[in-house]
């Protein structure tokens, strides 16, 4: 009887940090300056990208989600490249490292359909402007029904801020697409701590961040705790 081979496993995504601080490598002993491309190698320690065998890829930064895509379809060892973002307290991708040769077929076949996928693009982007709209409208009546005394203008004013298409803020979360009620107190607090306060002015004078939020904390609750008890306009 011929025994049945195994389904292989997914491989995990190989993930390589940007170093912030200078460090050296377990293996060789070499400097990492900050920016630096590492591979922690549990508890030993990190690995340059030459001792991690992956000296040989070349980084594709993010931008171009065709390049992107099709450079690591093409490419036989791939990993993804994060660095620590401190002010939103997260790793953020930065790009790619793939072979080079796998670069070089995707540039190949994104300028050979570049005017397809234009076009393609100009088609769909009435379709995704009015989608956008009604995000953005629901978004408003969900800050409205969360805090009925925020005046409906300064609900439109968060809204629009906070969905900005790209910006990375939280009104494009994945949270608060669902009209999250964390997500949009999240985006009310926000608006009230930059422009009801001396928040922003405080940073601007060298005040480090926790004592500067510490200082404005009972103004924001204040507003958004009003906000909330008022009754619908």
């Amino acid at each position: 009887m011929t025994q049945k081979t195994p389904a292989a496993k997914p491989a995990e995504e190989l993930v390589v940090f940007l170093v912030r601080s200078a460090d050296k490598c377990v293996d060789c002993g070499c400097d990492l300056p900050p920016g630096s491309m590492i591979l922690p190698e549990g508890q030993r320690g990190i690995l340059c990208m030459d001792c991690a065998d992956l000296g040989h890829l070349e980084f594709l930064p993010s931008g171009d989600t065709a390049l992107t895509r099709r450079s690591k379809k093409h490419s036989g060892l791939w990993a993804v490249v994060v660095r620590w973002a401190p002010r939103r307290n997260r790793y953020e991708r930065q790009g790619l490292l793939v072979e080079p040769e796998a670069i070089d077929k995707a540039e190949a076949e994104c300028q050979a359909d570049a005017d397809k996928r234009a076009q393609k693009r100009e088609s769909a982007r009435p379709k995704r402007e009015a989608q956008d709209r009604e995000f953005v409208a629901s978004f408003i009546q969900r800050i409205l029904g969360l805090y009925p005394g925020c005046p409906p203008a300064t609900a439109e004013e968060i809204a629009g801020h906070a969905c900005q298409k790209h910006s990375g803020r939280v009104g494009r979360s994945a949270a608060a697409k669902e009209l999250d009620a964390k997500a949009v107190t999240l985006a009310v607090g926000a608006f009230v701590r930059h422009r009801r306060t001396n928040y922003d002015a405080l940073l601007s004078r060298g005040v480090d961040r926790h004592e500067a939020r510490a200082s404005i904390r009972a103004k924001v609750d204040e507003t958004m705790e009003a906000w909330q008890r008022a009754k619908p306009r």
